[in-house]
């Protein structure tokens, strides 16, 4: 069981950045992969990026590579999502994701955090 709690929402502008954070609960952090997810009003829940349990490999949805920057430091049990170059279509709640799974992480992960607001202002 893991718990996940989101953080560093907000409001940006345009071409601004954004450093997401989401802390884990529990031990056995570093053996789970890790997952950004993202919901806009009106769409179904897309999957940002993903990153495996020791941080050599992640993923990245073709809308958001170059851009953003999945991380994480399992000594903080922390995943992170830095996004640069911010835009109006960006806007979504985005939610962090957990599973042992690398690869169902990105499809249909067991944990979910709460959701954080993130809106890009033109």
């Amino acid at each position: 069981q893991v718990q996940l709690v989101e953080s560093g929402g907000g409001l940006v502008q345009a071409g601004g950045s954004l450093r997401l954070s989401c802390a884990a609960s529990g031990r056995t952090f570093g053996s789970y992969a890790m997952g950004w997810f993202r919901q806009a009003p009106g769409k179904e829940r897309e999957s940002v990026a993903s990153i495996d349990w020791s941080g050599g490999s992640t993923y990245y949805a073709a809308s958001v590579k170059g851009r953003f920057t999945i991380s994480r430091d399992n000594a903080k049990n922390t995943v992170y999502l830095q996004m640069n170059s911010l835009k109006p279509e960006d806007t979504a709640v985005y939610y962090c994701a957990a599973d042992g799974s690398t690869l169902r992480v990105r499809v249909r992960p067991n944990y979910w955090g709460q959701g954080t607001q993130v809106t890009v202002s033109s």
